[in-house]
């Protein structure tokens, strides 16, 4: 059960951004038309003169970006809120703030979900509180505690729901995702190395174990892309040339190291009762295991270009992994993938 609760916070993740993304200062005077996809070039093969990206581009203090800036926190994150206790919590009644232990479950690919869902966060507050006016530290710390903030209040509504229960090991990946993202900011005023996500729809292979993936992650494509940590990979992105600034490779190549775990079928494992207590599923014969892969990435962020809608785009793109080939890692053995999603 607890496996809807996380996806719901994964879901109010994808709210939150939806809403801050559309004032997203990648567009600097908050707005575009479609001439803004139009025919400016976009540098992505290495030009005659390098072309660093901004360490931490200032802008002017804004009134008028401050108050919306602050409406579309409130917004984003009130109606994600909204939408979770309609979805969830109202579903259940409340109790006393009690804890509950769900390390053990789903080979931790949940945790790594809150890692990168308060990274994720913490990096689109930030780039608004920047392009509203506030100086460097300011927008880095509010930016970057706004992603464990948001997190752990929906931990608190856990703690108070009889169904669920406070997570400290929810908690905790919260507190590594920002703090990954302000630390980062706080040294190199940058994010070299970024936290990505990528997705695949499983086919099982078999009529019960589609049924049961239907039962437990549903069956349509935002379901699974929200549920389904079997095809779920999160990555850690370095951009290669933010390390190694007099190399001759493009501003835009990264290395990355991806985790992923298949097998699931429950939260620890394979088997499921129904509400009489009788068992309905037992597929404990498939092995669930991690998986480790080795792979090249796109740093869309250093793409340039002058048009404000390109711009956007790419600052939203380079949540999600490039699809590219992959050197995997698991049960004990070496394969490689010509292409991983």
């Amino acid at each position: 059960m607890y496996l809807f609760r996380s996806s719901g916070k994964f879901l109010s993740l994808l709210c939150f951004l939806f809403v801050v993304t559309g004032i997203s200062p990648a567009i600097s005077q908050g707005t575009f038309n479609i001439e803004d996809f139009s025919s400016e070039p976009v540098y992505f093969l290495k030009p005659e003169k390098p072309l660093m990206v901004d360490s931490f581009k200032t802008y002017p203090y804004n009134k008028k970006r401050i108050q919306l800036v602050t409406a579309a926190n409130i917004v984003g994150y009130g109606g994600a809120l909204v939408g979770l206790n309609a979805l969830w919590y109202q579903k259940y009644p409340r109790s006393k703030f009690h804890f509950f232990d769900d390390n053990n479950e789903w080979l931790q690919m949940d945790k790594v979900g809150h890692v990168y869902s308060a990274y994720s966060e913490s990096r689109a507050t930030m780039e608004l509180w920047r392009w509203a006016g506030l100086p460097r530290k300011k927008s880095i710390w509010i930016g970057g505690l706004s992603g464990v903030a948001y997190q752990s209040v929906i931990e608190v509504l856990d703690g108070f729901s009889s169904e669920y229960g406070f997570s400290v090991g929810d908690f905790t990946a919260n507190i590594i995702g920002s703090a990954a993202f302000i630390s980062q900011q706080l040294a190199w005023n940058d994010e070299r190395i970024q936290i990505k996500f990528s997705f695949h729809r499983k086919n099982y292979g078999s009529q019960q174990l589609n049924d049961r993936a239907n039962d437990l992650y549903g069956n349509t494509e935002i379901q699974r892309f929200i549920k389904d940590y079997n095809g779920q990979t999160y990555w850690l992105s370095a951009n290669i040339k933010s390390f190694f600034p007099d190399s001759k490779l493009p501003e835009w190549l990264n290395l990355s190291i991806g985790y992923g775990a298949e097998g699931m079928f429950g939260g620890i494992k394979n088997v499921a009762y129904n509400d009489n207590g009788d068992l309905v599923f037992d597929r404990q014969d498939i092995k669930r295991y991690r998986q480790w892969y080795l792979s090249p990435d796109i740093d869309f962020t250093k793409i340039k270009t002058n048009k404000k809608g390109i711009k956007i785009l790419l600052f939203v793109l380079n949540a999600l992994k490039f699809p590219a080939p992959a050197l995997e890692f698991s049960n004990g053995k070496f394969k490689g993938h010509w292409l991983v999603f």
